[in-house]
């Protein structure tokens, strides 16, 4: 009986080890705003005020599974999977990217003191750094004006893999490499980028670079989208180009109770230049309507900011985003700002409330407005108060 007892306890000792070396953690956000939003493109051609229930005003609705194993020596094995979904419908997040389940993030790899290794589909490093940036306080209301197309929203790549390395001393730095995957030519949908940021208390520095190439694969899926936009069914005709180029410089500075910040990103797009639109079938984009940011060959974006604490729960915020976008066949330089501004209140760790307004202005471009184009240039007013729980 003592033998049956030691020999339960023994078993009962290494089967609380091995679930103290492997752990799951299952985390989302559930963000969703009441959005007002005025001279919103009519079906009719016209323009109107629209009020919408938007899903992932700040940060997009979504759930995820990430776990770590402790293989020993310092060394672990991590996984991370991330679906969006939106929660004013309950449908799947996946309007980019048809039947991707886990759209948001899919990764697996190792980890120690030498850094992570992550493999699958992940953001590239401006994503890390956007926490020096606007889009940490007010995160999807300013994209439009251009985080959204310079990657500090986090845009993803495809069969990607990505080293960290450890924090030294402050600095952290990024490597990244997609495979475009197409037998025969290398470069075709292949991508690359490279990271650092410093923090050093109240400093925050980030640097970012990211390049891509068309292809039939592309693993940069901002080319999807940008097929989306010009028209294109296939980026087959350009494969091997240069297809994106995007710089990204931060800074953060904590003045006691006020964050001030500012930011600047130059993007390149020679897939959306003038001929190889007219070769895939795309008319000129020399009207207004047809200039949207998306199809720009070049933009310049500039963003101050600040978020002033109150209180700890209570935040006042305030941002400018400035873009300057050049398109192929047109003179003149087309200009997008918007101001942002907003609170945010913490009912608690998991919970605040938020009320943002923002004003948005075009000219010589198509205005795409906070959440809807107006359909043509000119300036649009919205307003969102919404709830956001992380759990």
């Amino acid at each position: 009986m003592k033998k049956s007892l030691l020999a339960l306890a023994v078993l009962g000792a290494f089967a609380g080890a091995a679930n103290a070396q492997s752990s799951v953690t299952i985390y989302g956000i559930v963000d969703t705003g009441v959005v007002y939003q005025s001279k919103v493109a009519t079906a009719a051609g016209g323009t109107g005020t629209k009020f919408g229930l938007n899903s992932g005003v700040i940060q997009g609705s979504r759930i995820g599974f990430k776990g770590v194993e402790d293989l020993g020596g310092g060394l672990s094995a991590v996984f991370n999977l991330e679906a969006g979904f939106a929660n004013d419908t309950g449908a799947l997040d996946d309007s980019k990217t048809s039947n991707t389940l886990f759209r948001r993030k899919s990764v697996v790899g190792l980890a120690g003191n030498f850094g992570t290794v992550l493999v699958g589909r992940q953001t590239d490093f401006a994503d890390t750094i956007s926490a020096y940036t606007a889009v940490n306080d007010f995160g999807g209301w300013v994209s439009n004006s251009g985080s959204g197309l310079d990657r500090l929203q986090g845009t993803r790549t495809n069969n990607s893999i990505s080293y960290t390395t450890a924090n030294l001393n402050g600095f952290t730095g990024n490597l990244m490499y997609g495979f475009g995957e197409t037998a025969g030519q290398t470069s075709a949908g292949q991508s690359f980028g490279v990271g650092g940021k410093y923090d050093n208390g109240p400093l925050g520095l980030g640097v970012a670079y990211y390049q891509s190439k068309a292809g039939s694969t592309p693993s940069d899926t901002s080319l999807l989208a940008a097929a989306n936009a010009t028209s294109v069914s296939s980026l087959s005709s350009v494969s091997g180009n240069t297809a994106q180029k995007v710089l990204n410089v931060a800074a953060s500075y904590q003045f006691g109770p006020a964050r001030v910040y500012g930011n600047y990103s130059r993007v390149k797009q020679d897939l959306n230049n003038q001929a190889n639109l007219t070769a895939v079938g795309v008319g000129s984009l020399t009207t207004v309507t047809n200039r949207t940011l998306a199809r720009s060959n070049k933009a310049d974006i500039y963003e101050i900011g600040t978020a002033y604490s109150l209180s700890p729960s209570l935040k006042l915020l305030a941002a400018v985003d400035h873009t300057r976008a050049n398109f192929d066949g047109v003179s003149n330089k087309a200009k997008l700002t918007q101001v942002s501004l907003g609170t945010d209140y913490w009912l608690s760790k998991r919970t605040d409330l938020y009320a943002f307004l923002a004003y948005t202005k075009a000219s010589d471009m198509v205005n795409p407005g906070v959440s809807d184009s107006t359909g043509t240039d000119g300036n649009q007013g919205a307003v969102a108060v919404g709830i956001r729980h992380k759990f």
